[in-house]
């Protein structure tokens, strides 16, 4: 028995990590009545999570899309581009919030986190992020990165 996919189904966790995203910006909106908390780099870390499964995904479709509809594959290709810009400013913010050990005092001393395996978690998304770095400047050149303001021709 094979089971066969639907069109719409080809990227299932796409589907599930933007139904989280919908959640989180609608909680959040919801507590207006009280100033929403700053954020902090345990958020910013699952941001950038998704930020950089976004990044592949987009990649992907930007290669399988080019070679017959050049014109739709430099579009995603820009928006792979774009998409990086955000991620790496997600990834400088992160480095500018206090850590959560600096906050917690003397507990701060009793942690290891050299002791797991993945190795320390504040060096997850520096890891993460080194990665995606490495795709996208063997696919653009620095003139791509850099940032740029455009307007909508339509």
């Amino acid at each position: 028995m094979t089971y066969r996919t639907r069109p719409d189904d080809a990227h299932p966790y796409l589907r599930a990590a933007s139904a989280g995203v919908r959640h989180h910006t609608r909680a959040l909106a919801r507590t207006t009545a009280t100033p929403p908390a700053p954020v902090d780099r345990v958020h910013l870390d699952v941001l950038h999570t998704h930020l950089t499964a976004l990044h592949r995904l987009l990649d992907q479709l930007a290669e399988a899309t080019r070679p017959p509809h050049p014109a739709a594959g430099r579009h995603l290709t820009t928006a792979h581009t774009r998409l990086w810009q955000a991620t790496a400013e997600i990834h400088s913010a992160f480095h500018l919030l206090p850590s959560s050990t600096a906050a917690q005092g003397a507990e701060a001393s009793e942690c290891h986190p050299e002791r797991l395996p993945e190795g320390p978690p504040v060096l997850t998304i520096c890891q993460r992020h080194l990665a995606a770095g490495h795709s996208i400047r063997r696919k653009t050149t620095p003139t791509d990165l850099r940032p740029r303001t455009t307007a909508c021709v339509r």
